[in-house]
């Protein structure tokens, strides 16, 4: 069956406003795709961590760049693109660099609207150089009829 969707609105919502995300979503149809943390790090990389595989870049927008590309590569794999995706939770570590990657969500995902959480944290775990993770759920059509 192909996949069937719905985004949720309250009914007093304001539509004077462009939100950039759904407040909710409903799947009736469909594969659930749950894709771990992906951030500007190669998505294959040494456990231990060893600090010559992070070179990364040091701002916001590079590495907000790196994780959707690294993003789409994890989507792709699975059968799927940016627009599959019903929700993402993107961990910063600096809450004040989130116009740079809304801006770089925005040009990957178009007008396409997934549910998002933005969480600050003091430090990723991959990584002290890596300043987003992105954890993100999509759905695929199901293959059936």
């Amino acid at each position: 069956m192909t996949k069937e969707i719905s985004i949720v609105h309250h009914a007093d919502r304001r539509t004077d406003v462009m939100m950039p995300y759904a407040p909710g979503i409903v799947v009736r149809r469909g594969k659930l795709v749950f894709l771990s943390g992906v951030t500007a790090a190669a998505v294959y990389h040494s456990h231990p961590h060893r600090d010559e595989e992070f070179d990364l870049p040091s701002t916001m927008r590079e590495q907000a760049v790196l994780t959707m590309e690294n993003l789409k590569k994890t989507l792709e794999a699975a059968g799927c693109t940016f627009t599959d995706l019903v929700s993402a939770t993107r961990f910063l570590t600096n809450v004040a660099e989130q116009d740079d990657l809304n801006r770089v969500w925005a040009s990957y995902l178009g007008g396409h609207l997934p549910t998002t959480t933005t969480v600050e944290v003091s430090r990723l775990a991959t990584h002290a150089r890596c300043k987003l993770e992105i954890s993100a759920i999509a759905v695929v059509d199901d293959g059936g009829s």
